[in-house]
């Protein structure tokens, strides 16, 4: 019987407890998500990524400023934040960090500038939760806004490549967060936005009632897939089972992304997938003047 499968007779059900990254990462690479969420201690993870300090960075940033004072919301105070949290790891050399630092300070300073800074967030890496009878399920939110009667979900994007209407419209994340973000605010949430810094465009969906429930309902079939593989995974590390069973119960799924994975090295068909990446080779082109050129292959950005 599974872990979200009938239970005693009078007894509650047991919720799966989870993310939308968690979930997100069954769906991507049932070995990927054995090696980042059940397998303890966990295997060692490959070099950090520099487009994951890039974007880590500007998230910090953006919300330290919101953090300031009313009167110290200014771009130029953004742009201080920025350098003063940059995140070095990743990148080829000294020089290319820098170079991005100030394309990341540029980034943030020019979003700020379009933000009104008296118009205060209702949350800022606010964690948001809630129940259904299958998942407990919880995550953190770039930024909650209020607008009119309505809250929206605003989520930072770095990555190269551009966002579009239908990136918004199906995310799961983001519909559970608007989801989560109603209950636990108690007001209605349907918008969700990706605010793409290096393009200054932002893309937009607006749920309705039914799409909500129809993402939710997408989030509780993947939680009663990786619920089955994790008492699939106790049951076989209790017989002491060797990995093969445990490789065929969490088959890796190759592709593209297997050359950006983190656990690349201990999986012989994520090597067999493609060539290995250089930690840098995440980043965005630059143009001759300097200019961020989106685009183009590449893995996942936050």
């Amino acid at each position: 019987m599974g872990q979200l499968g009938l239970e005693l007779e009078g007894m509650p059900r047991r919720l799966y407890s989870c993310t939308p990254s968690r979930l997100n990462t069954w769906l991507d690479c049932p070995r990927r998500y054995r090696y980042t969420y059940l397998d303890r201690p966990a295997p060692q993870k490959g070099p950090p990524w520099a487009h994951n300090s890039v974007g880590a960075s500007v998230h910090n940033a953006l919300a330290a400023w919101w953090r300031e004072p009313y009167e110290r919301r200014t771009p130029a105070v953004a742009g201080v934040l920025l350098t003063r949290g940059w995140l070095t790891d990743g990148f080829r050399d000294q020089e290319q960090s820098t170079e991005w630092r100030d394309r990341a300070r540029d980034m943030v300073m020019s979003y700020t500038g379009t933000l009104d800074p008296s118009d205060e967030p209702v949350g800022v890496e606010r964690t948001v939760a809630t129940r259904t009878s299958v998942i407990a399920v919880s995550g953190r939110v770039d930024r909650i806004d209020r607008r009119g009667d309505e809250l929206v979900i605003v989520d930072y994007k770095t990555g190269r490549r551009p966002l579009t209407e239908d990136d918004a419209r199906t995310s799961l994340a983001l519909a559970v967060y608007a989801v989560c973000a109603s209950r636990v605010l108690h007001r209605s949430c349907h918008r969700v936005e990706l605010h793409h810094l290096p393009t200054a465009s932002v893309a937009t969906w607006t749920h309705t009632p039914d799409t909500l429930r129809r993402h939710l309902s997408r989030a509780e079939d993947i939680a009663e897939e990786a619920a089955k593989a994790d008492e699939d995974y106790r049951s076989l590390r209790a017989e002491d089972s060797a990995a093969p069973p445990l490789d065929d119960r969490f088959p890796a799924r190759p592709g593209p992304i297997c050359s950006w994975c983190d656990f690349r090295r201990h999986c012989s068909e994520g090597r067999a997938a493609g060539p290995a990446r250089q930690p840098w080779e995440g980043l965005a082109d630059l143009s001759e003047d300097g200019e961020i050129r989106a685009g183009g292959a590449g893995p996942a950005a936050p």
